[in-house]
């Protein structure tokens, strides 16, 4: 599965788009507009995509990924 296929599955399951999640992610201080917070691993927005999105470890993944930087 490309990465924009993960990326367009998550927004099926969600309703929010990978960006929409980042802006989420920021507000709830796991992200910043240069990736993850300073101390903050990716393991904790995996655990929040998997807690508050139901989303599987896969697709949790390739958001942290999206965080990160990685674009299609």
């Amino acid at each position: 599965m490309s990465f924009r296929a993960y990326l367009d599955n998550v927004e099926t399951k969600t309703g929010k788009s990978a960006e929409a999640l980042k802006a989420i992610a920021i507000k709830k201080g796991l992200a910043d507009d240069s990736g993850l917070a300073p101390g903050v691993k990716p393991g904790a927005i995996i655990d929040w995509l998997k807690r508050d999105f139901e989303l599987g470890h896969g697709h949790a993944m390739s958001i942290v990924a999206y965080f990160k930087g990685k674009r299609t």
